[in-house]
């Protein structure tokens, strides 16, 4: 347990994001059609409208890229305590939630908005102490 000692901060706001990650990615995958359904009628007035199956599979794509890199990174920084692949997935975390804060701010949801701060912080937490 050397490695909760060590980098107990980095570990559980990776583990975190992990889980954040794949519980959306599931969601998205095996209810595609719902998803995508909840997300137009979310966008009907903004200029996403029309791209929202492209722009939901990007967004899925880089979530399953995060997750891949932040397991990836969890189980270096356990065995040799080498934190780049943890941060080039916790970087792909950030991307995914400016993206997301893009959405919202032009479907005018400003408490969803609002909300994804508290991941952005948390996110750029992570950058911080992995960038170290």
């Amino acid at each position: 347990m050397k490695v909760l000692s060590n980098h107990p901060t980095e570990i559980l706001i990776l583990l975190f994001l992990i889980i954040t990650y794949v519980i959306s990615a599931v969601e998205k995958i095996f209810d595609w059609k719902g998803s995508v359904s909840y997300i137009k009628n979310h966008f009907e007035n903004s200029p996403l409208k029309n791209h929202v199956s492209f722009l939901l599979a990007i967004l899925l794509i880089i979530e399953i890229a995060a997750c891949i890199f932040m397991v990836i990174g969890v189980y270096q920084i356990y065995t040799s305590e080498q934190k780049e692949i943890a941060l080039w997935g916790i970087m792909l975390s950030a991307v995914s939630i400016i993206f997301m804060l893009i959405g919202q701010r032009l479907a005018k949801d400003y408490p969803g908005a609002m909300s994804l701060g508290v991941y952005f912080l948390i996110t750029l937490l992570g950058v911080y102490l992995l960038n170290k």
